[in-house]
């Protein structure tokens, strides 16, 4: 089974080099899903042609604004815009639900009572364990990013692929087992030597490389020291762009 990427956005919180913020579009020939949706995916969405009723399932990293925040325009879009009737799934880490519910509240008052014309299910991700989700297998690592609720590095299967995602976080050895044989592995590195706190370092990246056995690497979350000095990156690992299509 061929699993194809589309980069919505790689960019960091800020937008660093006019990117948008974190959202991968997941395409099997029987599932699709978005891994994080944040609080620019709807311009890429729409900039990209992505038919957002085709989507199954909305998987989450963590609860930041950049990772998640696009989330109550998503849902406002499919009620209004565009009629979807097909059951919507959001995961995420545990307590996923109360944070989007709060989140349309803070930038639509009263639309977490709308009543849908969709289902809308929550699945919460909890670490050391597997959970399906519309027909993918999704292993959840803690990593070290405070976000409210536990920030996970993730292992999606479908099929015969597997994309591995760091999600945001420093360093830890727990990501050489998220990366494992994955045929793809996406990792933030928002820092290049200067320490950032609770993200990746591109030195600590590569001082691990050879642990690694993930088949293609590729960054993204890049700030501005990292896209700065982005000459310096190994060869071997490849960059995320925004509208970026990869046949995984």
């Amino acid at each position: 089974m061929s699993l194809k990427l589309t980069i919505v956005g790689c960019g960091d919180a800020f937008g660093s080099g006019g990117r948008r913020n974190t959202c991968f579009h997941l395409e099997t020939e029987d599932a699709r899903y978005f891994v994080d949706f944040g609080a620019s995916a709807m311009v890429g969405v729409n900039a990209l042609g992505i038919d957002t009723n085709a989507v199954d399932a909305v998987i989450l990293s963590h609860l930041h604004g950049d990772h998640f925040g696009g989330l109550p325009f998503l849902i406002l879009h499919a009620h209004f815009v565009t009629n979807r009737t097909r059951p919507l799934t959001i995961a995420g880490p545990p307590g996923v639900e109360k944070r989007i519910r709060a989140a349309q509240e803070v930038l639509f008052p009263d639309s977490s009572n709308i009543e849908l014309g969709f289902e809308l299910r929550f699945v919460e991700l909890v670490p050391g364990k597997n959970t399906h989700v519309s027909g993918a297998e999704i292993e959840a690592f803690e990593v070290s990013h405070p976000s409210g609720a536990p920030p996970l590095a993730l292992r999606i299967r479908t099929g015969e692929r597997l994309f591995a995602f760091s999600g945001d976080t420093l360093w830890l050895d727990v990501l050489v087992d998220v990366a494992r044989d994955a045929d793809l592995f996406m990792c933030e590195c928002y820092a290049f030597e200067e320490p950032i706190p609770y993200h990746v370092r591109y030195r600590d990246l590569e001082a691990n490389l050879p642990r690694l056995s993930a088949r293609r690497i590729m960054l993204n979350h890049l700030g501005p020291e990292s896209r700065g000095r982005a000459g310096e990156i190994d060869k071997s690992i490849e960059r995320a762009e925004d509208g970026l299509v990869v046949e995984v």
